[in-house]
């Protein structure tokens, strides 16, 4: 039974509400929690040591893929700060590895998307700093718009998404790993004619994809469509 191990801030209460139950049937998703957000918040070279320590109790229970998933801390420092928490991973012995900016990556180059849209439940400082996160990995952020809302019902999103919507957009992302999308993804896409791409989302398809597993049921959005293809090692270099 392939183990996906997640290691999430100690504040996230929505990972095991959504995203664990939207993993394909045979697969089981186990959480370890750090606190990492808010007043726990801190530079990502006093995190790794406690990331290497989580990831370790997640390699103990077997998990095939470890996955550090927090958007806001795997962005807030650029590339190089994503290869610092990716390295932090490897130290546990981990099989597979990644992270929620890894695998946004991965998934916006399987769908091909340059230009997104970006919305989240931050500060505008924060949603910054993801938008930059993005232009250093080669996109084009055409809206970045925060709003500080992470106990918001599903359609709120919805709706905030269709207000911002572009005709020039390639995807739309729905940031951080704490709201509730799942509900209302494929209806985004329908409305919209382009990809969704959410953090909880993400990580489930890269996860799956370093798994090479191309079962994506229950698993909600187009992005899942590129599962075949991902198989084939069509996934951007990290």
């Amino acid at each position: 039974m392939p183990r996906i191990g997640l290691i999430i801030p100690s504040s996230n209460r929505m990972v095991e509400q959504e995203m664990v139950r939207h993993v394909p049937p045979g697969v089981t998703a186990h959480v370890a929690r750090l606190r990492m957000t808010g007043a726990h918040r801190g530079p990502l070279e006093a995190l790794a040591p406690r990331v290497t320590e989580a990831a370790a109790t997640l390699t103990d229970a077997r998990c095939d893929v470890v996955a550090f998933h927090c958007t806001s801390n795997s962005t807030a420092e650029g590339v190089a700060g994503d290869e610092k928490l990716r390295a932090a991973l490897r130290g546990s012995g981990a099989t597979h590895v990644t992270t929620t900016a890894s695998a946004l990556r991965h998934a916006f180059y399987a769908l091909g998307a340059r230009r997104i849209v970006l919305l989240t439940p931050y500060s505008q400082q924060t949603t910054d700093e993801e938008a930059e996160f993005l232009y250093e990995a080669g996109h084009e952020v055409l809206v970045a718009k925060g709003d500080e809302y992470c106990t918001t019902p599903a359609p709120f999103w919805r709706d905030r998404t269709l207000e911002a919507a572009r005709p020039d957009a390639d995807a739309y992302f729905l940031s951080c790993a704490n709201i509730s999308t799942f509900p209302v993804i494929e209806e985004i896409e329908r409305k919209l004619a382009r990809p969704v791409v959410t953090s909880n989302q993400a990580v489930i398809f890269d996860a799956l994809s370093l798994l090479n597993i191309s079962d994506r049921r229950n698993c909600y959005g187009r992005v899942f469509d590129c599962l075949r293809h991902s198989e084939a090692g069509h996934r951007v270099p990290a």
